[in-house]
C-alpha cells in the first residue's frame, strides 16, 4: 500500500496569506518547512496572490517535476491547489492553518503545524479517487440545496472573524424560510423524483470537519457516496438528520444513501451547489468519480475506515 517519496524529494509549499491566521503564521510555516530541510527535502514557500492562483502555481510545479506541492491554507486553498495536481504524478500534502481544516482532520493530523511536519517525513504517497462537480474537481465532498444556499450567503467578514460558529448561524436564519424543491436526480441511471432540501455527494467521510453525512465513504473505491435529505421544509430537517447521524439511513423514507460513479441533479428551479465549503454555482449539473484521479501524502496515522469497506454487509443503504 502506497510508494515512498524519493529519498531528497522536491517540496512546494503554497500559502494563502489571507486564510485563519496565515498571515501571523509565516514563521511558524518556516520552522514546518525547516524540519523537512533538516531531513534532506528541497523545500521552497511561494503566496498565492489571488483566487485561482494556487491552480496555477500547483499545475507549474507539476510540470517541473515537484513530488509534492502542500497546500497551506482551508479547504479552499487545498481545493484549488488539488485541481492544479489532478492526473499528474505530484502528490498533494496539507498544512492546516484554515478556518475548518476538514482534509487535515480526516487524515488525523494535529493543528500543530510542526507535529503535521514531522508526521508527513514518515508519509507515503496513495492513490485516492476525486469528485468532479461539472468542470471542477472536489477533494471532499460537493454540496447541492441547503448547505450551499448557506455557503451563497455566508458573510465574509464574519466568516473570517467566527469560523465554523458563521456557518451555523447563517444556517440556522435560513432554515425558516428554505423550502424543498421539486428535482430529478438520476444515479448511475436510476431516477429519483421529489421535494429535496439536501443533497451531499461524499468522496470522504467527514462534513464540516464534525459530523460524517457520508459515512461509509471511502476515497479510493471507485465510488462517490450519495445523501438525500427530502422534505418540503428545513424545520423537519432535525428528524431527518437524526437518522444519518445514526447512520439508519434506510430508517427514514426521507433520507436515501447511494453509492454512485455518475450523478445527474437537474429541475425546473436552480439549486446552489458549493465544493469543498465554497460556492460553486446552480443547477443543472452533472457529478462524477475520477478514479485515482490524485496521489496524496498520508501519514501512518490515518484513520483506515478511509481506506478500507468494513462497513460491506451491513445492509443500511442502497446501491
Amino acid at each position: 500500500m502506497g510508494t515512498l517519496l524519493p529519498p531528497q524529494p522536491r517540496v512546494l509549499i503554497l500559502f494563502n496569506p489571507f486564510a485563519g491566521q496565515a498571515y501571523h503564521l509565516k514563521q511558524t510555516l518556516e520552522s514546518a518547512a525547516d524540519i523537512w530541510r533538516k531531513n534532506g527535502w528541497d523545500v521552497e514557500l511561494r503566496a498565492t496572490q489571488a483566487p485561482g492562483d494556487a491552480t496555477v502555481k500547483a499545475q507549474d510545479a507539476a510540470s517541473k517535476g515537484f513530488d509534492v506541492v502542500v497546500a497551506a491554507g482551508g479547504d479552499g486553498t487545498v481545493n484549488e491547489v488539488m485541481n492544479g495536481l489532478v492526473g499528474t504524478s505530484t502528490a498533494l500534502a496539507v498544512l492546516p492553518i484554515g478556518t475548518v481544516n476538514i482534509w487535515a482532520r480526516e487524515l488525523g493530523l494535529s493543528m500543530d503545524l510542526r507535529r503535521v511536519a514531522a508526521a508527513f517525513l514518515q508519509a507515503q504517497i496513495e492513490q485516492i479517487d476525486v469528485g468532479k462537480a461539472g468542470t471542477r474537481y472536489f477533494l471532499l465532498m460537493a454540496g447541492i440545496g441547503f448547505d450551499a444556499a448557506v455557503t451563497a450567503t455566508i458573510n465574509p467578514r464574519e466568516k473570517k472573524m467566527l469560523g465554523a460558529i458563521a456557518y451555523v448561524k447563517q444556517a440556522l436564519q435560513l432554515s425558516l424560510c428554505f423550502q424543498g424543491i421539486k428535482s430529478h436526480i438520476r444515479i448511475d441511471g436510476k431516477r429519483i423524483k421529489g421535494k429535496i432540501l439536501m443533497v451531499v455527494i461524499g468522496n470522504s467521510q467527514l462534513y464540516g470537519g464534525v459530523v460524517k453525512l457520508t459515512a461509509h465513504a471511502v476515497v479510493n473505491d471507485g465510488l462517490l457516496d450519495v445523501c438525500i435529505i427530502k422534505g418540503r421544509s428545513m424545520l423537519v430537517a432535525p428528524l431527518r438528520l437524526l437518522s444519518v447521524f445514526r447512520r439508519r439511513y434506510n430508517l427514514d423514507p426521507k433520507v436515501e444513501y447511494y453509492r454512485a460513479q455518475k450523478i445527474q441533479i437537474k429541475g425546473k428551479k436552480t439549486f446552489p451547489v458549493q465544493i469543498d465549503g465554497d460556492y460553486l454555482g446552480t443547477t443543472p449539473m452533472n457529478f462524477e468519480v475520477v478514479v485515482g484521479g490524485l496521489r496524496v501524502l498520508v501519514p501512518p496515522s490515518v484513520d483506515k475506515s478511509l481506506w478500507t469497506d468494513s462497513y460491506m454487509g451491513e445492509g443500511s443503504f442502497k446501491s
